[in-house]
């Protein structure tokens, strides 16, 4: 394949992740009528709350739904999108390994795939028990989930490479 059929194939592809993401939000706000007020309702129920940090005695302020357990429907359609973008992704990565895509585009695909499946996971276990600790814990995880996505990204490097 040259660079051009090469290029064409990425633009198609682009397309096809740009068509499934708004594809995926306008499924996530038919599904859920009232998303926009929640949306501003948990806005509305940021405060900080106190988090233990270096020691029994020490916290520090972060952040956090005053009550989580109130925004279960957001959280509820947060994991619709993770999920929903998730699959978007891995029909990307299907899409650019078939075609033979750069190194450096499957790479990204791969770890997007990992982000936002992984994202999903950590809003069904962490944010849907609704508790302050979940908050915290859910990202947290989330930043594990970067780590391992990153490292996802370097293992299709890797592998190319032999």
């Amino acid at each position: 394949m040259n660079k051009s059929e090469n290029r064409r194939g990425d633009g198609f592809i682009t397309a096809v992740a740009v068509g499934g993401f708004l594809i995926v939000v306008g499924l996530v706000f038919a599904l859920n009528p009232d998303l926009w007020q929640r949306i501003v309702n948990f806005f509305n129920d940021i405060t900080t709350a106190r988090f233990p940090f270096g020691g029994a005695t020490s916290s520090i302020a972060l952040p956090a739904p005053e009550n989580p357990f109130a925004h279960i429907a957001l959280y509820n359609a947060v994991f619709q999108f993770d999920m929903g973008f998730g699959v978007v992704q891995l029909l990307v990565l299907a899409l650019r390994v078939w075609t033979r895509s750069r190194i450096n585009r499957v790479a990204e695909s791969l770890g997007d795939v990992i982000f936002w499946l992984g994202a999903a996971l950590l809003v069904n276990i962490f944010l849907l028990k609704g508790t302050q600790a979940g908050w915290f814990e859910y990202w947290a995880a989330l930043i594990i989930v970067v780590g391992i996505s990153f490292i996802g990204r370097g293992l299709v490097y890797f592998v190319k490479r032999k």
